[in-house]
């Protein structure tokens, strides 16, 4: 096994005190901090510690080692209750041989029941190496009944029952971006009535079944009230596409797989009311493979380990299983096409979500439950929230923009389904107070830069904003085609028509500061490098793209003022170590770009949230950590893991306050004062 006895004492060491605060779905009780909380008022809030139940949904076995580790896996190991259910079996083209290059045998016959089983086989394998040290860790495999009306395979692995699988068992397209009515696909843009299931072979369902799309839904659903999550990870639902030939970047099923679970947390939301907050993570699929990798050396060997169990790379049986022990199209190559190297989040990526309002008071925002919450911290110090703002299909993340009179504006897309298939889209939305520290007023659409899903408009980022002398917003996207686009609020409060700013190669979120100047700022990440868009001049029209010359990134970029021009930060590929660099603007269309240096930090990956001299994101071991701007290069690691990404703000008084949202879905501070010490973290509200 890949991760050292030094590394693995250390994960155990950070993680497992989250054991303690796993939520029971059987029985609802509390966590080791609500009870804590509850016996007083003046109670000291108690350090927080990795707690909720985490639900992932993937189309195909694997899709969670390749796509969702090593968030999956950490999961694991802090002892947090982990379900995740597959779509469909992924049969394929049934046969069970290795590839990776090498010359496939003709002679094989298909066997689609048995191949399918063996990648259940090296599924149950790698989870039992993930959860307790030991592939062969036994399993009970039961059948549950869903609410579509079929039968599932239910997975307990015994030694830690927390940890179970659910196989849904339907039909793959068997192609991964061929016209075949006979899938997911099919099935969701109404070309098929029903898709059939794919028993395995050793499965203990013996009933054939199939569902309608309004089953699959409900299906999905069920699993979600099983289990109550508080975290629900899934696939892609809107990947971009490639050049104008038009091919998506994703497999079919992992783009229509997560659009039926985007369809059954709506309904899980809609139709189950007495259940936890939950939020939602998306996870980048085959895209992956073109940019540089975000994980460092020794996370990526780890992760690749549990990929070669589930690969049956040693061909030893250890299972019993006339199917085999796993999955030998993988064993071939088992880091697949430079996926293993990296983890990136779709969504949920912005470092903006932390905002000051008027003075003293703070506000956090994020997706829970389809809708967008907010927190509020007065001067007098105490948290209160999540208040839900009315409107639903908020997909995961925030961007704010602070008005000059303090009132605040968060923006987000939202995913709409319609009523029939071509009526998917997703557009901007914002909101604004009606006064300051004031109630917010109803979602206004910005509509999209595009027209029609099909052409790529459900494929936009998420939005970043910037606000004039005016407190009028400007609204960055990238679009589908991979460039900027803007559109301005009009001094009747209208808005432009969306612009085109250009760019090529654009990844992930734009990002926008303002300078001390005045000056405007945006940046977008591209595989090679990062460009900028700046203001020669405070209220001139944007000059740009403008190449910084930087170095590539893995991708999530953050931006705050500092002096005379704004800071980037972003992360070292084959590395996660956290860089820095000053780019200052002036009347020249370029800008000027300092060095680049480490900010501290060393591993990890995802977004970091910067504010005054503290940096905040994903340590070495998965938990949200921080380190200074000039800082040792080691984490100050904390005992939690997170979703998403981490937003910081420097306060009047010198201090900094940082948020993060919990796998269980709640608020998370830390308040740093002006002298660095050891931060603490704590759930925000009693």
């Amino acid at each position: 096994m890949p991760v050292t006895r030094r590394r693995f004492a250390a994960l155990l060491t950070v993680l497992t005190a989250g054991a303690t605060g796993v939520l029971s779905v059987a029985t609802g009780q509390q966590t080791s901090a609500e009870a804590t909380q509850e016996k007083g008022p003046t109670a000291v809030l108690p350090a927080s510690v990795t707690a909720g139940s985490v639900v992932q949904v993937v189309a195909h076995p694997d899709d969670d080692l390749f796509f969702m580790n090593p968030d999956l896996s950490r999961s694991l190991l802090a002892g947090t209750q982990v379900t995740t259910a597959y779509l469909t079996s992924g049969e394929s083209d049934g046969r069970n041989e290795a590839g990776g290059g090498q010359a496939k045998d003709p002679e094989q016959p298909a066997d689609r029941t048995h191949y399918a089983e063996a990648r259940q086989n090296g599924i149950r394998s790698a989870y039992a190496q993930m959860a307790t040290g030991d592939r062969t860790s036994a399993w009970k495999r039961t059948v549950i009944p869903t609410d579509g009306g079929g039968r599932a395979e239910l997975d307990v692995l015994i030694a830690k029952p927390q940890v179970n699988l659910v196989w849904l068992m339907l039909r793959e397209a068997r192609s991964t971006g061929g016209d075949n009515p006979e899938s997911l696909r099919g099935l969701w843009d109404g070309r098929i009535t029903a898709l059939e299931a794919q028993l395995t072979s050793g499965t203990p369902v013996k009933q054939p079944f199939s569902y309608t799309k309004d089953q699959l839904v409900q299906s999905i659903a069920g699993v979600l009230d099983r289990y109550r999550p508080t975290t629900i990870r899934m696939q892609d639902p809107t990947p971009n596409r490639y050049g104008d030939n038009g091919r998506y970047t994703d497999h079919q099923d992992h783009m229509y797989g997560a659009r039926f679970v985007q369809a059954a947390t709506a309904a899980y939301a809609a139709q189950v009311q007495r259940r936890p907050h939950f939020s939602v993570q998306s996870y980048l699929g085959y895209h992956n493979s073109t940019l540089p990798h975000s994980l460092d050396p020794q996370t990526a060997e780890t992760k690749t380990g549990y990929l070669r169990t589930y690969a049956w790379q040693d061909h030893q049986d250890h299972c019993g299983s006339p199917s085999g022990c796993g999955d030998r199209k993988v064993a071939g190559n088992p880091t697949g096409r430079n996926w293993a190297q990296s983890l990136r989040y779709t969504r949920a990526d912005s470092t903006s979500w932390l905002t000051q309002g008027t003075p003293g008071r703070l506000w956090a925002f994020a997706a829970l439950d389809g809708q967008m919450a907010y927190w509020t911290r007065g001067p007098g110090g105490d948290w209160a929230g999540p208040v839900l703002l009315p409107g639903t299909g908020i997909d995961p993340g925030a961007a704010t923009a602070r008005l000059p009179d303090g009132r605040i504006a968060v923006l987000a897309t939202r995913t709409g389904f319609g009523s029939v298939p071509a009526d998917y889209r997703r557009d901007v939305v914002y909101a604004v107070q009606a006064a300051p520290d004031g109630p917010f007023g109803p979602w206004q659409s910005l509509g999209t830069p595009e027209r029609s899903d099909q052409e790529g408009t459900s494929a936009i980022s998420a939005p970043a904003a910037a606000v004039d002398a005016q407190g009028l917003l400007t609204v960055y996207v990238r679009d589908s085609r991979r460039t900027l686009r803007a559109t301005a609020q009009l001094p009747d409060g209208d808005f432009s028509p969306w612009q085109r700013l250009g760019g090529d190669d654009l990844q992930g979120d734009p990002v926008t500061a303002v300078d001390t100047a005045g000056r405007r700022h945006v940046y977008a990440t591209t595989t090679k490098s990062v460009l900028a868009w700046t203001q020669p001049a405070p209220g001139s029209a944007l000059a740009g793209p403008s190449p910084t010359g930087l170095p590539a990134t893995t991708v999530p970029l953050s931006a705050a003022p500092d002096g005379a021009g704004v800071r980037l930060y972003f992360r070292r590929p084959d590395s996660g170590v956290v860089r820095t660099a000053l780019v200052t603007a002036g009347p020249t269309a370029r800008p000027q770009v300092s060095s680049v240096t480490e900010a501290g930090g060393r591993a990890g990956y995802g977004a970091v949230g910067a504010a005054g001299r503290l940096v905040a994101g994903r340590g070495e071991n998965g938990t949200i950590s921080t380190t200074g701007l000039g800082g040792p290069p080691a984490w100050v690691e904390s005992r939690m893991l997170f979703a998403g990404a981490p937003s910081a703000t420097l306060e009047p008084t010198g201090t900094t306050t940082t948020a993060v949202l919990g796998l269980d879905a709640e608020l998370h501070t830390t308040t740093t004062p002006t002298t660095p010490t050891t931060p603490t973290w704590h759930r925000a509200v009693r």
